[in-house]
């Protein structure tokens, strides 16, 4: 959705997209293992760039999922 592009947010609006999905540490992990699992050890790291306005969310979950299938 648009509003959640770089150009219509700032950096503390960004953060608080990715924190309030992710809900790691926020009493929603389960505790899966799924961040060590994949690779991404803390999932607010993999989001970084689009945090600091550096990368699209789209682009980040593209590139994520091309590392991991085949086409």
């Amino acid at each position: 959705m648009s509003k959640y592009l770089i150009k219509n947010t700032t950096r503390e609006q960004r953060e608080k997209i990715i924190r309030d999905s992710l809900n790691c540490g926020g009493g929603g992990c389960e505790n899966c293992s799924a961040c060590g699992v994949f690779g991404t050890q803390d999932p607010y790291e993999m989001y970084k760039p689009y945090i600091d306005g550096e990368k699209e969310i789209s682009e980040i979950n593209a590139e994520f999922r091309s590392s991991y299938f085949i086409r």
